[in-house]
């Protein structure tokens, strides 16, 4: 299977690969399929959309493993696209070119604010935990950040309002021109440990495995994030499964597989936890063109907890803090989480309900 990679949302997606090709429909939602039909009776096309990071590893194994095209049937074609940006992946649900994708919660909020809460719904979370802010050595305190330049992966998306807020909270200013106490300068994660080495920047708030491979060329971690989160014991939302309101209505069944799909990779995951980190760096290694060290996974998959629960209050709270940060006007995310489906996979597995607020 091939995956394509996208630099920008406005380009054409590129079909990663059929992984079954019966009976499929080329309109872009699929054929309608009722919650309650047969196996074989299901048909349509699903284009999904993730990130090569770690965050992201319930994509990367489900894929890799053959996960998703199990559970999605041979009726139904996945086409998957990898994108380096929030940002860019949510214009590409919003446009229509994207079905789903796996998300920060930040461009999650970001798309369901824009569509006037109508054209998108989180249907599961997927990863907690795995960002951090890595600077230069000499860096031993939030003081000393002051006049530096710190990289984000994009304007808006999680990581960039983490440090935002982090850096607001402690008195320090921030614009998104790139001005203010802190010069912040959103940019590709694969740009990023090049950037820390020639001296570009003096550091990034970045998820996994940036932030290890910026820790293994020579970086230190100033602010581990998960140490911003003591009221949710350091869980905090870092990756949910999104998908288009007008697919999910015309496409139940898919949906309900591909959420199923989502939680059996999760559970594989957390099953044998060295063995889905290397799975994951396998699948990972043919979207980069090299899998990561073994120092620099092994640092990286720790900090790393893979659930379906959204930790909704966590999503809430940064959505609160891109208030805060005049990123977004007041956030109405009633109906944003639409875990109906996702609950009653987990009640017959015999796993307790997640919620949503």
């Amino acid at each position: 299977m091939r995956v394509s990679r996208l630099w920008r949302a406005a380009a054409p997606l590129i079909t990663a690969g059929a992984l079954a090709v019966v009976g499929c429909s080329s309109s872009s939602d699929g054929d309608s399929a009722s919650a309650s039909a047969a196996p074989s009776q299901v048909s349509g096309t699903l284009r999904l959309g993730y990130f090569p990071n770690l965050t992201h590893a319930p994509a990367l194994y489900g894929v890799e493993k053959g996960i998703f095209a199990k559970e999605l049937g041979s009726g139904v074609t996945l086409k998957t696209s990898t994108f380096n940006s929030g940002v860019q992946e949510a214009e590409a649900v919003l446009s229509g070119a994207l079905d789903a994708g796996y998300i920060g919660p930040n461009p999650a909020v970001n798309s369901f604010i824009k569509s006037n809460g109508e054209a998108v719904r989180i249907i599961s979370g997927a990863t907690s935990g795995g960002a951090a802010l890595v600077v230069r050595p000499d860096i031993t305190s939030v003081a000393q950040l002051k006049g530096t330049t710190l990289a984000t992966p994009s304007l808006g998306n999680t990581q960039d309002v983490a440090l935002r807020y982090y850096l607001k909270k402690n008195g320090l200013k921030t614009d998104t021109q790139g001005g203010g106490d802190v010069s912040i300068k959103p940019q590709d994660n694969s740009l990023t440990v090049d950037a820390f080495t020639n001296k570009a920047i003096d550091g990034a708030w970045v998820p996994e495995p940036p932030a290890s491979r910026l820790v293994a060329a020579g970086g230190k971690v100033l602010v581990d994030e998960a140490d911003e989160w003591p009221e949710t014991k350091g869980q905090f939302v870092t990756t949910v499964l999104l998908v288009r309101t007008a697919y999910l209505k015309k496409n139940p069944e898919i949906v309900r597989r591909l959420v199923t799909a989502n939680v059996a990779s999760i559970n594989g995951l957390n099953a044998d936890r060295d063995a889905g980190a290397k799975v994951t760096n396998t699948a990972l290694g043919k979207l980069a063109g090299k899998p990561l060290s073994d120092k620099v996974l092994t640092s990286a998959w720790k900090s790393l907890t893979f659930t379906p629960d959204p930790i909704a209050a966590s999503l809430l709270t940064l959505a609160k803090h891109q208030q805060e940060l005049g990123l977004i006007k007041n956030p109405k995310l009633d109906g944003i989480f639409d875990l109906t489906i996702l609950n009653d996979i987990l009640s017959k597995q015999g796993k307790p309900a997640v919620s949503d607020s």
